[in-house]
């Protein structure tokens, strides 16, 4: 399924790398949410100027709406799940943190991009395979960095079935969020006729 493993490999661990930072990140700051959503608010700035504003041609308005999709889907599901008392916020005076939409938003530029440098990698890049790759990365690194935060103090799950802190539900829940923003793209894609090694 893979040609080159070493750069699978590569490009795996550094987005791991990145993952464990900004999972540290957070749980340090934890009480600071403002400055939190102000450095995230930096980093979508940044992404939306290097592949959006600042090429000539080819610029990826895709990544803008799906950070906007999935930034809103995210804080809608956080909503739910916090006034049901699914999970809790810890060590803020308000219920939801300022930087949880900023989040969701990166998490899917952080994926998509992940996806978009692996894809190359298969041996076969047909719809099934980057489907499989898309399913499998939504259920493993997201909830990795959950891990992360939930070790720091950040929040804690009260749903069962945990696996160190994160229950099964928020799995699912997870790959439903990442999966329905892809499939609204791929749809997006065949529709306008938008080429996008991700979303073809």
């Amino acid at each position: 399924m893979i040609t080159n493993k070493k750069k699978f490999f590569l490009e795996t661990l550094k987005a791991l790398i990145k993952l464990i930072i900004a999972g540290i990140l957070i749980g340090v700051l934890k009480q600071y949410d403002a400055i939190i959503a102000v450095l995230l608010i930096v980093k979508i700035t940044h992404n939306i100027y290097k592949e959006i504003i600042q090429p000539k041609d080819n610029k990826n308005w895709l990544l803008l709406v799906g950070m906007l999709l999935t930034g809103f889907g995210g804080i809608v599901g956080e909503t739910w799940g916090v006034a049901n008392g699914y999970w809790k916020y810890h060590q803020v005076t308000r219920e939801l943190p300022l930087w949880l939409p900023f989040a969701w938003m990166l998490a899917f530029h952080y994926l998509y991009k992940l996806e978009r440098n692996l894809i190359p990698l298969l041996k076969v890049a047909s719809q099934k395979n980057k489907i499989i790759l898309a399913i499998i990365l939504a259920l493993i690194l997201p909830a990795f960095g959950e891990v992360i935060t939930i070790y720091l103090g950040v929040w804690t799950y009260y749903w069962p079935y945990q696996l160190f802190g994160v229950p099964l539900y928020a799995f699912i829940c997870l790959v439903f969020v990442h999966m329905l923003v892809y499939t609204i793209l791929h749809f997006v894609c065949k529709k306008y006729k938008i080429e996008d090694i991700v979303f073809n």
